[in-house]
């Protein structure tokens, strides 16, 4: 099959929300003159090391994109597959204003170098400031850039001086309704790499 976007493809659900999989998801946490906010992405990622810096990307007018754009601060909650309900119950469309920690459950606590709320429980919490949106074409499309000032990361997470994933299964978005889980991890050296 091909098809071109502008044409449409045909299908009963858009393959293009599929195709790149898995993705991360960017549970971000904002705090706004209305209230605190969290909401889930799954088009974040990590995209530089030095300043570390994260990206990720509104397909609406959000009440995140509102609050980070008023107070240029966000943070970024890794999602663990055991909190993937209440992950997935912030995602729901609740009126604006509306704390979604609580409607959630999600057990709430404040970032240290930003004035923003975070996940309490999160595996790790990336704290950053606004760099810069860009408007992308389309609707209501924005790529949101921040650099990290803060990292959180869960004591239990930590054996021998490295983050481990296996600690705490990381969700993962695939497309459609469809999420993943990391369940096997390998070490692949680079070439020249020892």
């Amino acid at each position: 099959m091909f098809y071109r976007p502008e044409d449409g493809h045909g299908l009963p659900h858009n393959p293009f929300n599929a195709i790149v999989a898995p993705r991360p998801i960017g549970w971000i946490s904002t705090r706004g003159a209305e209230g605190d906010n969290l909401a889930p992405y799954s088009f974040f990622n990590a995209v530089a090391y030095v300043p570390p810096q994260v990206m990720f990307a509104s397909t609406a007018s959000k009440d995140s994109l509102a609050n980070l754009t008023a107070s240029g601060v966000f943070a970024v909650n890794i999602v663990a597959e055991a909190a993937r309900d209440v992950m997935n119950a912030s995602s729901a469309a609740l009126p604006r204003g509306t704390d979604e920690f609580a409607t959630a459950g999600a057990a709430k606590a404040e970032c240290r170098t930003i004035d923003c709320p975070r996940v309490a429980d999160a595996p790790a919490t990336l704290e950053c400031r606004l760099t810069e949106v860009v408007r992308l074409k389309g609707k209501d499309n924005h790529l949101i850039l921040g650099e990290v000032t803060g990292i959180h990361l869960r004591d239990d997470c930590l054996v021998d001086g490295r983050f481990d994933v296996t600690r705490f299964r990381p969700l993962s978005r695939l497309g459609y309704q469809d999420y993943a889980v990391v369940e096997r991890v390998f070490t692949l050296a680079r070439p020249g790499e020892g």
